[in-house]
């Protein structure tokens, strides 16, 4: 018997599906070993030697495979082909003695290594003709990460511990994420709107014709110069511009045609991914990847952790032969289309994220897989992006027309689609605006000249799609570490979602932000970030030694760490609101602090006096329907705002969204108001 061994249980029903009674696969379900949780684990003396446990989940697991290996003559590891994975095939040969020598007297048995991009029959099969060694370059890259994480997140969390308070942590990358979240935010706050005013103009082709012949056009010019965006900055010059219009001719002075090309968006990779399905579905990226992670096990998509837009020929051969077959020749790109990758440190040699078999709709696929709405739906996105980029090219016909009045010049644009081409499976916005026939010099009615008051616009906070966008184009993390980031950020209340979608730092995120800021410049810094990002690539190339790298940064960060402890003080940072209030008792006065849940009522003779209590709950004038007490809003240890009444534990009436004060006309329960802006009943049987 041939053992395989892969990561999860769907992977291994879905590779056991293509071979013969001869092959048995095993599941590892996820990591087999780890760092420990309540120690430290990487012995920075002994030139950053990490202290490897089996993980308490995984030991049932390892005793099952160490009994299949018994009646094994070679173990095959097809563990995924990234870092994560290569490191997962590397620890099970050190927890179950394999050895890539065949030595039929020792007991250490054989081991290979195979790595595949989609789990098809086909690649299975090339696979196993093709075995290699683990690649300890890959390997030492993913412990240099894991263990540059503990050394930031060890050493720094207990910092943040002392110096603000109890729960905090601080990490390598995602400091980074709340830095550009704060500093946004900060951007927002400074933000001055400035006003501005546009002129529009609606012209009709000549006197008494048809309705539809009318359109509009924006002022543009004046004396020959583009207005710029800010150009009318008041009512006023806006007034001034209508009335040197007065009694003006307005003529025809240029039409420019011409035809305009879009072309189809490259297949996706996993930033790509994430973003799109916010954009789409409003999915954090971590259920994205828990969906794409399924489609990949079920051998419907390649792997789906990639920064490479590569496509194999064999792909390409196939979406050629489906677009012709199904739409046509002249939807067909006419040509194999490739792409190149512009992420800093792509993986060239993996595959951009594709179904793995083209043909396989998506609309089929629903008839023969049992595949729940999500999955359908990403797949549905994959499918389509990938078929789309390599078809032709949607063809528009524009028109550009000026309207020249006195030293003004006003400009039109049209735009209709005359191919679809790719829009034809993936659809994009686009406008279309037809333009009356209209010839050169031809004189115009003017109809209304409409001037409207505009402001400038802060820059949008960032949603999980724009975060990642922007992690991405900075070179930090990689593909496997977004989805993570984001969640991490979340969980350890630094940054909420508003509206459940932007995000926002807590005062928490500033507070943690600005103290890593001053103090661990280097921590926060994006490019020394991206700087380390690479370094992992190098080392994952073999261009670089790991243990030298965390050495190089290792030595100043611990030095900076011990000067800080020292230099830091508690009070400067979230300095004490003196109150009125006084202790119960030792009579000293209370002070509000914040803590890892908000804000609290202290003792001003903290550590001597410990005493304690909650500040007032927010009232929110609405009474509660169970005892006739104050419903007052309140939070979850998360930070997650709720609504309850104010005579908890006696009465336990609670809810999410917030009480309007009015009771459903259906069935008297008090109205909520959702986070989208919505009102409804609360009671969950009435609609």
């Amino acid at each position: 018997m041939n053992l395989i061994i892969v990561e999860s249980p769907t992977k291994a029903r879905t590779i056991k599906k293509f071979l013969g009674p001869n092959y048995r696969v095993l599941s590892t379900f996820g990591h087999i070993r780890d760092l420990p949780e309540k120690e430290f684990g990487v012995d920075i003396e002994n030139n950053f030697k990490p202290k490897y446990i089996i993980l308490a989940k995984a030991r049932k697991t390892i005793k099952s495979l160490k009994k299949a290996l018994q009646k094994a003559k070679i173990t095959i590891l097809a563990t995924d082909e990234d870092r994560e994975g290569e490191a997962i095939a590397w620890h099970l040969v050190q927890v179950l003695g394999l050895s890539r020598i065949k030595n039929q007297k020792s007991k250490i048995k054989n081991y290979q290594r195979i790595v595949f991009h989609e789990i098809t029959k086909e690649a299975i099969k090339e696979a196993l003709k093709d075995p290699r060694q683990i690649d300890m370059n890959l390997v030492n890259a993913q412990q240099a990460r894991r263990i540059l994480d503990r050394l930031v997140g060890y050493k720094l969390s207990p910092f943040l511990w002392k110096k603000v308070f109890r729960g905090l942590s601080a990490g390598r990358v995602q400091s980074v994420a709340v830095r550009l979240v704060v500093e946004r935010e900060r951007e927002i706050e400074k933000f001055v709107p400035q006003e501005y005013w546009q002129i529009k103009a609606i012209f009709r082709k000549f006197k008494n014709s048809p309705d539809g012949e009318e359109f509009q056009a924006l002022l543009f010019k004046k004396g020959g110069k583009v207005i710029p965006k800010l150009g009318i900055k008041s009512k006023e010059e806006a007034e001034k511009i209508i009335k040197d219009l007065g009694g003006a001719e307005y003529k025809v002075s240029k039409i420019e045609k011409k035809e305009t090309k879009r072309n189809p968006l490259p297949p996706f990779v996993t930033s790509t991914l994430q973003q799109e399905a916010w954009k789409r579905f409003s999915w954090p990226a971590k259920l994205t990847m828990r969906i794409a992670q399924n489609l990949y096990e079920r051998g419907f998509i390649t792997y789906h952790r990639t920064d490479s837009l590569n496509l194999s020929e064999l792909s390409l051969l196939s979406a050629k032969k489906f677009i012709i077959e199904n739409y046509g020749k002249t939807y067909w790109s006419g040509f194999l289309r490739k792409y190149k990758t512009k992420t800093k440190g792509a993986q060239e040699a993996h595959e951009a994220i594709r179904p793995t078999y083209p043909n396989k709709t998506p609309e089929k696929l629903k008839l023969q897989a049992k595949l729940d709405e999500q999955g359908l739906l990403l797949y549905d996105l994959i499918w389509r992006r990938f078929i789309a980029s390599q078809m032709a090219q949607a063809l528009f016909d524009s028109t550009t027309v000026d309207v020249t009045a006195k030293k003004y010049t006003f400009r039109a644009r049209g735009q209709i689609l005359k191919f679809d081409g790719f829009l034809k499976v993936y659809p994009l916005k686009y406008k279309e605006e037809e333009l009356p026939a209209l010839e050169k010099n031809e004189i115009l009615e003017l109809l209304k000249l409409i001037p409207s008051q505009h402001f400038t616009q802060p820059p949008p906070r960032y949603t999980e799609a724009t975060l990642i966008k922007a992690l991405e184009e900075q070179g930090i993390g990689r593909p496997s570490t977004y989805a993570p980031i984001l969640s991490t950020i979340q969980e350890r209340n630094y940054v909420e979602k508003e509206e459940k979608k932007y995000l926002r730092p807590t005062e928490t995120g500033f507070i943690v932000n600005d103290l890593l800021v001053e103090h661990f410049p280097k921590i926060v810094d994006l490019k020394f970030t991206a700087k380390m990002e690479k370094q992992l690539d190098e080392i994952a190339q073999g261009k670089k030694e790991w243990q030298k790298v965390l050495d190089k940064f290792y030595g100043p960060f611990e030095e900076n760490l011990k000067q800080k402890y020292n230099e830091v003080d508690k009070e400067k940072i979230i300095p004490p609101e003196k109150t009125d209030k006084t202790c119960p008792k030792c009579s000293a006065p209370l002070v509000i602090k914040l803590g890892r849940y908000g804000r609290f009522y202290a003792c001003a003779k903290f550590p001597e006096c410990k005493y304690t209590e909650p500040l007032p709950a927010k009232k929110i004038g609405v009474k509660c329907p169970q005892c006739q007490g104050e419903i007052v809003e309140r939070k979850t240890r998360k930070g997650k705002i709720f609504y309850a009444c104010n005579q908890f534990p006696d009465c336990d009436f609670a809810l999410w969204d917030k009480p309007t004060g009015e009771k459903c006309p259906k069935c008297n329960s008090l109205l909520v108001q959702t986070k989208k802006g919505q009102t409804k009943c609360s009671n969950k049987e009435c609609n």
